[in-house]
């Protein structure tokens, strides 16, 4: 009698325990395909911030070296490469959980423009599958 009623209580509770290793499953795979859905992400956006922040540098630094002769008109303009300079130099590449990141960007993105404007130059930032490219 025990053994039948044992049967039967496995019947009943199958949708239950069924439902529960489901659950377990599909949360395992979730979480694996998450974490590399993730990576994924962050490895194009990284590289995708990082190829900015690098055309930004190169740009800040040959303009810098081609105003360094240094007259009147030209001390601001330097100033402005060497601050934005600077601000590159101390962006938190490594730390992903900085929480000022985008504001640190957004600065060095309005330092470019400010350089730009006062350059008189038309930059044209793209990123495209084949890589990155600053035009004018």
């Amino acid at each position: 009698m025990a053994e039948r009623q044992d049967m039967f209580d496995a019947i009943v509770m199958a949708d239950e325990r069924f439902h529960g290793e489901g659950y377990r499953e599909g949360y395992e795979e979730g979480s694996t395909l998450g974490r590399i859905e993730g990576r994924q992400y962050g490895t194009v956006h990284g590289a995708r911030v990082g190829s900015e922040i690098g055309c930004y540098q190169g740009f800040a630094l040959a303009w810098k070296c081609l105003l360094h002769s240094g007259s009147a008109g030209r001390d601001r303009k330097v100033k402005v490469a060497e601050a934005l300079i600077g601000m590159i130099e101390n962006f938190p590449y490594e730390d992903a959980t900085y929480d000022k990141l985008h504001e640190d960007l957004d600065s060095i993105r309005g330092k470019f423009k400010q350089l730009c404007s006062l350059l008189n130059v038309q930059p044209d930032f793209k990123i495209t599958t084949e890589g990155s490219g600053l035009s004018f």
